[in-house]
């Protein structure tokens, strides 16, 4: 693949699976789209970061939603994943957001209503925009 494409090319429209192996191949799809991109991502974005790494990251992005077994949220999934590609790929993010995309692990322990109230804050509804690949 080459390192720019036509925006419309990587248009998609939203699609719901009619069952979760259909589901599976898509994301299968879209991982392997990801992974194939990975070397133009960095040459193109001049990240200092070996292409080795960067796979591993993708893999794990895709790694940490592994266990989501709700067809509806799988296709949220994969709809924001591919907006994230198409994004990434037309250069519509400056390098920063892809190396935060990359890099920035997104696991942080899971707090309940009330650990929530009690701090005073709600970190998931102050977190920002390019915080990743699904």
């Amino acid at each position: 693949m080459s390192a720019f494409y036509v925006p419309a090319r990587l248009a998609q429209p939203t699609r719901v699976s009619a069952n979760p192996a259909e589901a599976r191949k898509r994301v299968l799809k879209l991982y392997r789209e990801w992974y194939r991109c990975a070397p133009d991502i960095v040459s193109s974005y001049e990240l200092s970061i070996p292409v080795s790494a960067a796979r591993y990251a993708i893999r794990q992005r895709f790694e940490y939603n592994r266990y989501v077994t709700d067809p509806k949220a799988i296709d949220v999934l994969i709809a924001k994943s591919h907006m994230e590609f198409q994004e990434t790929m037309n250069h519509w993010k400056m390098r920063d957001h892809v190396l935060g995309l990359l890099l920035k692990p997104k696991q942080r322990p899971q707090k309940t209503f009330m650990q929530k109230f009690i701090e005073g804050r709600d970190e998931e509804a102050i977190t920002p925009a390019a915080s990743g690949i699904v």
